[in-house]
């Protein structure tokens, strides 16, 4: 427990939320006392636990007093908690990933059919969802904490609420892996989880989105840097997609079962404007905002464009939303869904690429640091990563190019040069930036282990891509190939066979990914450890940077 900076005032927040923890300890009581469902039963037990475990850290840390973190400058140890949260549920979810590819390269080694716990139907959406939502989603939560702060110049608004919104959510993380493996599932790509798990979520997004709104509402700084822009979108719009998606009936209050409210083709439209603009706001706007604050803060130089950051922002806002249809080419959703779908995807061309070129061009007049900062290098490859899977999503949302890429593994090569190119390098980057400036050390413990740790993940990335890319193209082409008697030329199973050498490279790219990964692990560990403490924190901020555009 930290020192106590003051007496411990009568603070709102400090009755709300034990109030809030105290109300969902009852219902998880009840739920486990009650359910006739045996998987609620071990569901409802360890969110009790989970619970419990918040409530007396919760008491630890307040029970003396207000911590020091909460009355000076800016609150930090949220953010260090979000950091050390994001690599700890990085690692597990590759883990998971590089399982779940030996599985597919190897099935009669990593086949386990005593324990469906481990077969690759449980494994695949714990694997998206820890390395989307529990890797992601803490960094965007712990980069949006640390960059509100300094470009609104206010500390966290809230008091313990930054607190419930880390711990909330590691909840959610543990609620919806747990489930998962007991093969709990609504289903839907990237919206697994059950209808109380949904729930949950939502009051802790709901925590989120007052906290960041409060804190820049307090701000002393009158200009709102475009980061915050990119944050809120993200926070705004996920809320939007996650209540409309999950909108579904229980079986009982009691049980894990729910069925949605939508049906047939209204169902599969709704759930692909949530799955592509999940990826198009949590994936996309959320670490375009990081990209504006850790780039010209890395690179110690302006935007290149302020009013194309703004630009970008306002068009991409306006056309992703609409571009979802275009994973629903030749099915029963109507024609003109299906072209307005492929018509914005094409159009979100402009958007993608003018953040592309304001990110790269901030580095004018500093391309040399490039040789000798080889966390500034990941950043800007993470830019460029970006550029490439923005251009490659619409030439592959058009009919005819979808006709040849859809249901194989070229859409999973796709995916995957985004999640592990743009996504995966900007928020290393961005820790790589936190970690020195968050414990007050004057550099990263090893400049060497960063080089290790881009090149290995870089060839990572490079394996898996192109291996994913030939197979994908092969497979779409075996499947449309037609013998002299017009009958299908291969079977399925042929098929299989075809690609099992790229599954291997697949598994040996995601193996060099996953070591990247814990070489940082180790980098960062080492850093915070160290002795040599800075005496005042990084000076200036990006608003600041961005305003001298």
């Amino acid at each position: 427990m930290q020192p106590s900076a003051a007496a411990n005032p009568m603070r709102l927040d400090l009755v709300l939320v034990p109030a809030l923890l105290g109300l969902a300890l009852v219902i998880g009581l009840i739920e486990a006392a009650r359910s006739p469902d045996p998987l609620m039963v071990i569901q409802a037990w360890t969110f009790v636990a989970c619970l419990a475990g918040v409530g007396i850290w919760f008491l630890k840390r307040y029970g003396g007093g207000v911590p020091a973190d909460e009355t000076g400058a800016y609150q930090n140890d949220v953010v260090k908690a979000g950091v050390i949260a994001s690599m700890f549920w990085g690692i597990a979810g590759m883990l998971v990933g590089v399982i779940i590819a030996s599985q597919l390269a190897f099935p009669d080694i990593f086949y386990f059919p005593a324990l469906p716990e481990l077969n690759f139907g449980r494994l695949r959406p714990l694997h998206t969802s820890a390395v989307i939502f529990a890797f992601g989603g803490n960094v965007l939560i712990a980069t949006s904490f640390y960059v509100v702060q300094r470009t609104s110049k206010a500390r966290l608004a809230g008091g313990s609420w930054p607190w419930f919104v880390f711990w909330g959510y590691q909840m959610f993380i543990v609620l919806a892996g747990t489930g998962y493996l007991l093969g709990i599932t609504e289903g839907r790509e990237y919206a697994e989880p059950e209808w109380y798990v949904d729930i949950w979520l939502t009051i802790v997004w709901v925590a989120y989105l007052l906290v960041f709104l409060a804190t820049i509402w307090k701000r002393k700084e009158p200009h709102i840097y475009v980061a915050n822009w990119f944050y809120l979108a993200f926070i705004v719009t996920i809320a939007m997609l996650h209540l409309v998606n999950n909108m579904s009936m229980p079986v009982s209050l009691l049980e894990t079962k729910s069925y949605s409210a939508f049906s047939g083709v209204q169902d599969a439209l709704t759930q692909w404007w949530y799955g592509h603009n999940a990826v198009g706001f949590f994936l996309t706007a959320g670490f375009l905002a990081i990209m504006y604050y850790f780039v010209p803060k890395r690179a110690e130089r302006p935007v290149y464009s302020y009013r194309l950051s703004i630009v970008h922002f306002w068009t991409l806002i306006f056309i992703y939303i609409w571009a979802g249809p275009h994973h629903l080419h030749y099915t029963a959703l109507p024609e003109w869904a299906q072209t307005l779908g492929m018509t914005f995807s094409v159009m979100l061309w402009m958007p993608s690429w003018g953040g592309m070129i304001n990110g790269l061009m901030t580095l004018s007049g500093a391309w040399d640091k490039l040789r000798t900062d080889p966390v500034l290098r990941m950043l800007v490859v993470s830019v460029a990563f970006y550029g490439m899977s923005t251009f490659e999503g619409p030439v592959m949302s058009v009919k005819a190019v979808n006709a040849l890429s859809h249901y194989t593994d070229w859409t999973i090569g796709h995916v995957h040069s985004g999640a592990l190119g743009w996504v995966g390098f900007v928020s290393f980057g961005a820790l790589y930036c936190l970690v020195p400036w968050l414990w007050r050390r004057d550099r990263l413990y090893s400049n060497a282990l960063v080089e290790w740790h881009f090149w290995v993940a870089t060839i990572g990335i490079l394996f898996y891509i192109t291996a994913m890319w030939v197979s994908g193209i092969m497979q779409g082409l075996m499947w449309r190939a037609y013998n002299d008697y017009g009958f299908l030329e291969y079977s399925f199973v042929e098929t299989v066979q075809a690609m099992h050498p790229y599954y291997i490279i697949r598994t040996l790219g995601g193996l060099l990914y996953l070591s990247g990964a814990l070489i940082m692990a180790y980098n960062l560990w080492r850093t915070a450890a160290r002795g040599d403490v800075r005496k005042s924190e990084v000076s200036g901020t990006a608003t600041a940077v961005a305003q001298g555009a």
